[in-house]
């Protein structure tokens, strides 16, 4: 088993900010917008270095929305920055008539999702954003596992053309992907290879995944973990591939069991090739305040949660 230490402890939505403004160095293209949370989104250094290519357009996200769609038609490519909450369920029509149904290249960039918010409580953890955005026809859906995915997918959005949707966190997380590691939209990562069992994680849940496997490995059983950093286009030869060796699956997100990730491959599995499957995921409920590490422990998102559903699914093959 391939064994990935802690090079260090950031927060994803850091990555993001590094490489918004990497691609402003670069991409004389790129435009930022950001509704009234700049720091929060580390689009402060974009702002700094670019203020002419900076919009801050205020407690007013729908309204950011119509505006990214329309400095599309002027060959611009807009990053919208605003909490998930905000960047999805608050302007689901705008995304859907303005940005979605017209085709338009803007690459919508949600920050503090999921559970591991924290203390701001179930009204801004949004459990349901990558469902939302999954079923819009031609949207592109990444979610990251660290901060240095976090920064290539930033970069990687920008040169796919079509609106995108980038999900990343709050919280200061392991940072365990190497640097060099190649990142591809909608080419899974099997960070390491099992064959008793699949675990197929995205986000933070990457690496509460890679810890199971780790514990499995103790038990004896062999896990495969596999990083669907790209929920759509999802990767389906990767996971029928991986299954094929396994024989099950268990799937972990931080989201709402339903209409997520583990949705997603569901639709695969029952498809193509039907098999066992557990969830870790939040079982349809509203989050509440906490620490990240406590509300992924009550929730069941944590790592005994993954290591059970593990030893759960292999006995129904």
């Amino acid at each position: 088993m391939t064994h990935y230490p802690i090079l260090d402890q950031k927060d994803t939505r850091s990555g993001f900010g590094a490489g918004l403004l990497e691609l402003g160095r670069t991409n004389p293209s790129v435009v930022a917008l950001c509704a009234d949370l700049t720091g929060s989104l580390k689009m402060d250094a974009f702002e700094k270095a670019f203020p002419e290519r900076f919009f801050q357009v205020g407690i007013a996200e729908a309204n950011m929305m119509g505006v990214a769609a329309g400095l599309t038609i002027g060959g611009k490519i807009p990053f919208t920055g605003t909490f998930a909450n905000f960047s999805t369920g608050r302007v689901y029509d705008q995304i859907r008539q303005s940005i979605a149904y017209a085709g338009k290249n803007v690459k919508i960039c949600a920050s503090h999702a999921g559970l591991t918010l924290g203390e701001d409580g179930a009204t801004h953890q949004i459990l349901e954003d990558v469902g939302l955005m999954r079923m819009l026809p031609g949207m592109t859906v990444v979610v990251p596992a660290d901060h240095n995915q976090t920064h290539q997918a930033t970069l990687a959005i920008s040169a796919h053309e079509g609106p995108c949707y980038l999900r990343f966190g709050r919280p200061k997380w392991p940072v365990f992907i190497p640097k060099d590691l190649p990142f591809e939209i909608g080419k899974a990562q099997v960070l390491t290879e099992g064959n008793d069992v699949t675990l197929i994680a995205c986000g933070h849940l990457v690496w509460r995944a890679l810890q199971a496997a780790e514990e499995l490995e103790k038990a004896g059983i062999s896990a495969e973990v596999i990083n669907l950093h790209t929920i759509k286009p999802l990767d389906e030869a990767a996971v029928l591939a991986s299954v094929a060796k396994t024989g099950c699956v268990v799937t972990c997100e931080e989201h709402n069991r339903l209409g997520g990730m583990g949705d997603a491959v569901a639709q695969v599995l029952c498809t193509h090739r039907p098999t066992p499957q557990e969830y870790v995921a939040v079982n349809d409920s509203f989050g509440e305040s906490g620490t990240p590490d406590e509300l992924l422990a009550k929730y069941g998102l944590d790592v005994p949660d993954i290591t059970a559903a593990a030893r759960k699914v292999m006995a129904r093959k």
